[in-house]
């Protein structure tokens, strides 16, 4: 248990608001002197004496905000669900910059992936830490209570992720004894049925929070709509439509969350905007000088390759970062044939490099796995640096935001039964300038989709339960280079045989170190 209070030691406050104390359950160190054994240790909580209060159940579950917030944990996680995705190219300084990230966007990679095996660790440290609440707050007062709704959260919300992604990995509801560390495949009918009772008996409880109104920015903790709105995406992810229909309305008709106007949809992501009336849940970081880790990698890897440009003098764009993840002409191209080029949201969510070179900006050497767009919605700037620090950016991460709940509720509506599909889209529309539609179909909600929460992390779970992941069969074969006179060059570094969607990709294997220490696990097909 000690990486509990090294976990807690790297990590960066997420709020004045939470009470940010450090808590251990240690156990005796081994020593050779059998007296020191028996000496009593001072400062040190069991699980027979920590959990009793309310400061102890808040300095609990702070620490499954403090580990999920951070920028270590999210980073393995962001590059996952992004580069196994046709939103963006890996990028980098050059080839074999980061060969872990260019396995992923090309689908080389193997059971041990180094990226893979962090996020898998990842989403069970969540689970174990929720499982330590769950177990151990007696739930008496409604501090407590809240506690243990919020953790049941967490862990839906680490599961959501890895049944998706993984289809069945082993199911941990309680925190385990020495003789239960080996835990078998679960079945995913009663791995979903975890996710479904966690998230309904956190709603249920009534100890969650909730915003006052769409307009209070104050909200920082996980929400009695977070949950419903997770619930209805369990419930879309399992084909459930009917039953999601009622979870996802419920966050809809309670007000609490509105579409930001579309003339703010390119600051929709940036720090002047956390906490806005359409976020339904953010990892939440202060500007805070005692508070820096001298360096956010998630931020620096993904700004724009600024070493290979020449920035616009006075630009607020951040100097330094490194070029990863970096928009496809595919999408860019998806973007331009349904609202133009001249389009509210595509202008707000990525720039050409005429556009770019306009604002000042130019490129001065040639880029790897980059084709002229670049990111402008996640767009990196200055004013996101925490005070003291260098690229320690103090901008909060959005896990979900209210526009992806109304995409998932037209997708269970059309599909359930439903009468709103068309009016959830359409508001999503009319927001990006677009024209609205009479009727709706599984296409039109797709595309709003990708379009909508491009570089979000949700592209690549929906290609999977779409069964549309196929389409990255040649993604790999081919890398793009952006030369400084504007036009892009491919070179082949793989060929099909090696690289792009395979049959064996509709499930990310479970990381080779889980199954040499747990003979228990089968490995997913083909891996």
């Amino acid at each position: 248990m000690y990486n509990l209070i090294k976990d807690i030691k790297e990590m960066k406050t997420i709020r004045k608001n939470i009470i940010t104390s450090l808590f251990a359950i240690a156990a005796f160190s081994l020593v050779s002197c059998e007296k020191m054994l028996d000496t009593e240790q001072h400062g040190v909580e069991t699980l027979e004496t920590f959990y009793r209060t309310d400061s102890d159940a808040e300095s609990a579950v702070t620490t499954l905000y403090l580990y999920y917030s951070n920028s270590g944990a999210y980073y393995n996680i962001y590059f996952l669900k992004n580069l196994l995705a046709d939103d963006y190219w890996c990028g980098g300084g050059g080839r074999g910059d980061n060969a872990e990230n260019e396995k992923l966007n090309e689908f080389t990679f193997d059971a041990e992936h180094a990226y893979i095996n962090a996020a898998f660790q990842t989403f069970y440290s969540v689970v174990y830490r929720a499982n330590l609440i769950i177990a151990n707050v007696p739930g008496e007062t409604p501090v407590q209570q809240r506690a243990i709704a919020e953790a049941k959260v967490f862990r839906a919300l680490a599961y959501i992720d890895l049944i998706s992604m993984w289809g069945t990995p082993p199911l941990v509801d309680h925190p385990l004894t020495p003789s239960e560390y080996k835990k078998p495949n679960g079945d995913p009918a009663a791995l979903w049925a975890l996710v479904e009772s966690d998230l309904t008996e956190a709603i249920a409880s009534g100890a969650l929070s909730e915003k006052a109104n769409a307009t209070d920015n104050s909200s920082y903790r996980v929400t009695k709509q977070f949950a419903q709105a997770l619930l209805g995406k369990a419930l879309v992810f399992q084909g459930k439509f009917a039953e999601a229909i009622a979870s996802l309305d419920a966050v809809i008709s309670s007000q609490k969350y509105e579409l930001l106007p579309g003339n703010q949809y390119e600051n929709i992501l940036q720090y002047t905007h956390e906490n806005n009336s359409e976020s339904v849940f953010e990892l939440n970081y202060l500007n805070d000088p005692q508070n820096t880790a001298f360096l956010n990698l998630l931020f620096a890897m993904t700004g724009w390759r600024t070493d290979h440009m020449s920035l616009a003098v006075g630009t607020d764009i951040y100097s330094g970062t490194w070029g990863y993840c970096n928009p496809q002409k595919e999408l860019y191209d998806a973007f331009v044939a349904e609202e133009g080029e001249n389009g509210l949201r595509l202008n707000h969510t990525m720039k050409t490099y005429a556009q770019i070179q306009a604002l000042g900006h130019s490129v001065t050497q040639e880029m790897i796995g980059h084709e002229g767009y670049f990111k402008w919605k996640d767009r990196k700037v200055s004013g996101e640096i925490n005070s003291g620090g260098w690229m320690d950016s103090h901008n909060n991460i959005r896990i979900m935001r209210y526009s992806e709940v109304l995409l998932l509720a037209a997708e269970a509506h059309l599909k359930g039964g439903g009468s709103q599909a068309a009016n959830y889209v359409n508001q999503v529309r009319t927001r990006a300038g677009l024209n609205t539609k009479g009727t709706v179909t599984e296409e039109d909600i797709r595309l709003e989709k990708r379009l909508e929460l491009c570089g979000e992390g949700v592209r690549f779970q929906d290609m999977l339960r779409w069964r549309i992941a196929d389409k990255l069969s040649a993604q790999g074969t081919n890398t793009p280079w952006f030369g400084a006179n504007g036009t892009v060059r491919w070179q082949s570094y793989n060929n099909n045989t090696t690289a792009g969607f395979k049959e064996r990709h509709w499930l990310l294997p479970f990381p080779q170190a889980e199954l040499t220490n747990n003979k228990e696990i089968d490995q997913n097909k083909d891996w």
